[in-house]
């Protein structure tokens, strides 16, 4: 599914120059290794900053060591580490990724995460989007998106977060929890990013609606997503309830927002 509700996206020539990918990190010293050679495979000119939340398990560390070997080996600096004092939650670590990447003029910012389950080999084609949209969100729940091994009622749950997502707020994404996906830097640059304070699905959910209520065009690419190998997920009872919560509350406004622009409108007729 495509969302286009208010225009043309703002001109950019071709695909982006410069693209960052903002991997948040909290325990994932299995998973992060693969991760950032599957990068350094199929998106080579990409820098990677690894956002680590001061992981008991050493992967701030391990991500510095790799960081020098890569460093030494391209005769480059491509990935960064940004250490943070403790776990602070996905959708700070975002913000301050967004942050470092608008300070080093970066044309395009990619979520991703270290665990595998989204695939380096996807991400070509999500960059390609961004010439045509402010935001490409790399979707489950369009054709040609699936998952693998991903338990049931994780499924049920995604589907039916973006279900009421959709109900509650008005919300033309299907897959609007996803966590892949690439932002024009000049969109970020325009939000308001001091008051996002959402995490989880709920940070997804807020900055594709942010970008929508900008004027912003949202793009949908069909991706495979794969349920981590290792680690365990950090979906939580507290990050659905705040999804539901805000969602609902978002909603609420949307609707009293559309209730005043119709009182408005029938006023002056």
């Amino acid at each position: 599914m495509t969302a286009d509700p208010h225009g043309p996206a703002d001109p950019t020539p071709g695909a982006a120059r410069r693209v960052l990918v903002v991997m948040p990190t909290y325990d994932e010293r299995d998973s992060l290794p693969r991760a950032l050679a599957a990068l350094r495979r199929h998106v080579p000119a990409a820098d990677v900053l690894v956002v680590d939340d001061a992981s008991p398990d050493g992967t701030g560390e391990l991500a510095e060591r790799i960081a020098a070997e890569d460093a030494a080996d391209r005769d480059r600096t491509a990935i960064h580490v940004l250490h943070r004092t403790g776990k602070q939650g996905l959708g700070t670590a975002y913000v301050a990724g967004f942050r470092w990447a608008l300070e080093r003029g970066y044309d395009a910012v990619v979520e991703m995460d270290a665990d595998g389950s989204h695939r380096a080999e996807d991400l070509p084609r999500l960059l390609d989007r961004v010439a045509d949209a402010e935001l490409v969100v790399g979707s489950r729940w369009v054709r040609g998106g699936r998952v693998v091994n991903w338990p049931v009622h994780r499924q049920l749950l995604s589907r039916g977060a973006n279900t009421y997502a959709w109900l509650a707020m008005g919300l033309p994404v299907r897959d609007a929890t996803a966590g892949f996906r690439v932002y024009r830097s000049g969109t970020l640059g325009r939000l308001a990013l001091d008051e996002v304070a959402s995490h989880g699905y709920c940070f997804q959910i807020d900055m594709a609606w942010r970008v929508l209520k900008a004027g912003g065009r949202v793009v949908e690419v069909p991706i495979t997503f794969v349920e981590r190998a290792e680690g365990r997920s950090k979906m939580s009872r507290s990050i659905v309830v705040e999804a539901l919560v805000r969602v609902t509350v978002w909603g609420a406004q949307e609707r009293v927002r559309q209730l005043r622009d119709l009182a408005r409108r029938v006023r002056r007729g």
